[in-house]
């Protein structure tokens, strides 16, 4: 039996034919337009990769995964997007990540934001500020999740996003913004397992996006002095969470009391239509000052090169 190449003596040609054999890969996922018969998944394709995906939208066949030697060319899919046969709305099996996503318009002028109820309408304080940076927003996430909590039809941030319960978009988006917490408070979740999990979802948004800056928005409280309680407590944790993945960190554990906004609560924990409007602008506000980048052609001051850094 012959062993592996290791990958240092691997030559340049075959470096070559593994990067075309990549291409060629995605070539077959890209030439399957519009028009084209609607390729079903495979028998034993978990349902949760396929529940919230309309069958229409299925256009592309399932790949196989690469194996490691292959998805350690570290290849930039983005490029291969710029083909015309990729339509706004298809599906895309990205073959290096082995993941289903979604083809969006204009996606670098596109924030990706994970989130909780605090994020899911039309109209939340975080879809506000990004709308104010110049952004699209495109919503991964659900009422009721968290970086461990799960609604019952919908898993925490990390399964969800390895189950296929909601679609990362193809490409590079302008900027990625991860928020919640609540659910994870209220459901008593311990430190550790919040830590791990938050790490493991950065470390994967990393991976898929190296040049996309993060921003973790805390869990919004009423402060620790103010009857915050495990709120204020998971938004801290956070906060120590992202320093130590070195990605950009908005705290809001306090901002309930800070900007005297529990006058706009509808519930225990979510904001009415006004409250939703000035947390937007505190928000905006708060992520100008850490120089977080507007989409391009904005002008919003940009973050400095080699993303995925602290701005403060």
């Amino acid at each position: 039996m012959s062993s592996k190449i290791p990958r240092k003596s691997r030559s340049r040609p075959a470096r070559v034919l593994a990067r075309a054999a990549v291409f060629a890969l995605t070539a077959g996922v890209v030439l399957a337009g519009p028009g084209q018969p609607v390729v079903d998944l495979p028998e034993d394709a978990p349902a949760a990769a396929t529940e919230s995906i309309p069958p229409a939208l299925l256009r592309a066949a399932d790949t196989p995964r690469l194996d490691d030697a292959s998805r350690s060319l570290e290849i930039d899919l983005a490029e291969v997007l710029h083909r015309p046969a990729l339509f706004p709305g298809d599906i895309y099996r990205n073959p290096v990540f082995g993941r289903k996503e979604v083809v969006l318009a204009n996606v670098r002028s596109t924030a990706v934001l994970i989130g909780d109820s605090q994020s899911v309408p039309d109209d939340s304080w975080p879809r506000r500020a990004l709308a104010g940076l110049g952004y699209n927003v495109h919503f991964c996430g659900y009422g009721g999740t968290g970086f461990t909590a799960a609604n019952g039809k919908i898993g925490n941030y990390i399964d969800a996003l390895e189950r296929g319960d909601w679609l990362l978009p193809a490409g590079t988006p302008g900027l990625i913004v991860v928020e919640g917490g609540g659910n994870d408070a209220a459901h008593g979740a311990s430190d550790a397992l919040i830590s791990a999990n938050a790490n493991r979802l950065i470390q994967a948004l990393k991976a898929r996006y190296p040049t996309t800056q993060i921003v973790m928005v805390g869990t919004l409280a009423r402060g620790a002095q103010n009857g915050g309680g495990r709120r204020s407590q998971v938004d801290g944790l956070l906060g120590d969470i992202a320093a130590r993945q070195k990605v950009t960190f908005v705290s809001a554990g306090d901002w309930l009391t800070k900007y005297n906004l529990t006058q706009h609560l509808a519930d225990a924990v979510h904001m009415d239509a006004e409250g939703r409007r000035q947390l937007g602008e505190v928000l905006e506000r708060r992520f100008r000052e850490l120089q977080v980048p507007g989409a391009p052609g904005t002008g919003a001051t940009p973050a400095p090169a080699g993303t995925n850094g602290v701005k403060g």
